[in-house]
């Protein structure tokens, strides 16, 4: 729902009952008595807030500093100052320091305020649905670094030498499609393009290299059991050994290689659950249910041939469940 609410702080009543009885036909008015109020009310409402009207001269604390708040935590809001004459300089400085859309001199001239009222909340529509194009290009970006980290994943596995790469990455897909990966960071505002790419390739590189270290350490273990200790041991707290079966009580080891952010190193914890798979080659039998991922080692198991598009079809679903979550 988008905002659609008028909050007016003055310390004067008269004033907001004025304001509220003015404008009220245009969109619904919230009302409060003093920066510290107008404070709660954003706290508890600030979403359905489109516009937000403060007086300057009030007791405790001037409306620039309410102003600065909402545009701290609130930055689509559409704020506005209301003052007398002799306080234009301060009403300057606000529009300076980018606090305020507008200000409204005292008195009021009614039909202007009415005017000001309506191109203010027209305003926030039109920045509403800025931001939904923004989240819109922002989720298809997201989408596609996912889908790129599924395949340098498929890249990195091909190149080993030993175990099976595709079954072995086909369940550690399963896995996490079945975890729900979420859409991987990208902050535009430290980054460009380029910088992510190479920021990936980075990270592509250390994942490797980890999977390769970690793919040594589970190949030296052969039996069935102790495999899936050595799983346990290499996630500890994680993984729940029952049996023949190896159970998943975290969702990280699952889904990092997908969804974690690009700054962030892999470490040999990041890595265990897809290099233990490549190491147990098509011996891995997953099993997906209400009560999460688990894994048993079904001995020697006939590897299943993956059809020629298995990879582009790993990256359509995973990609669209993690943009349904988000």
């Amino acid at each position: 729902m988008r905002p659609d609410k008028i909050l007016y702080v003055d310390d004067e009543p008269m004033a907001l009952k004025y304001f509220e009885r003015l404008i009220s036909p245009m969109a619904p008015v919230l009302t409060a008595l003093s920066v510290e109020e107008g404070k709660a009310v954003l706290r508890a409402r600030g979403h359905e807030i489109a516009v937000l009207m403060s007086d300057q001269r009030m007791p405790g604390a001037h409306g620039n500093e309410l102003l600065r708040y909402a545009r701290e935590h609130h930055p689509s809001m559409v704020r506005m100052l209301t003052t007398a004459y002799s306080e234009l300089g301060e009403a300057i400085e606000a529009i300076n320091t980018g606090e305020i859309y507008r200000y409204v001199t005292k008195p009021w001239d009614l039909e202007l305020l009415r005017a000001d009222m309506r191109n203010a909340l027209e305003l926030s529509e039109t920045r509403c649905e800025r931001d939904d194009l923004l989240r819109e290009k922002m989720a298809v970006q997201r989408q596609q670094l996912l889908a790129s980290r599924i395949s340098q994943l498929a890249v990195v596995c091909a190149g080993f030498m030993h175990g099976d790469y595709a079954h072995g990455l086909h369940v550690f897909l399963q896995a996490a499609e079945h975890t729900v990966c979420s859409l991987p960071p990208i902050d535009w505002r430290t980054m460009d393009h380029a910088e992510l790419m190479q920021y990936e390739a980075q990270r592509s590189i250390a994942i490797g290299q980890a999977l390769a270290a970690s793919q040594a350490r589970f190949a030296m273990v052969t039996a069935p059991a102790d495999a899936l200790q050595a799983l346990a041991h290499a996630l500890p707290g994680q993984v729940e050994i029952m049996g023949d079966v190896a159970t998943f009580t975290g969702r990280q080891p699952l889904t990092w290689l997908l969804d974690a952010a690009t700054h962030e190193p892999p470490s040999p914890a990041s890595v265990a659950w897809l290099a233990w798979l490549m190491s147990c080659g098509s011996s891995a039998q997953l099993q997906l249910g209400a009560q999460g991922v688990s894994v048993r080692l079904g001995g020697a198991v006939a590897a299943a041939t993956q059809p020629a598009d298995w990879i582009a079809t790993a990256i359509e679903r995973i990609s669209q469940s993690a943009l349904e979550a988000t």
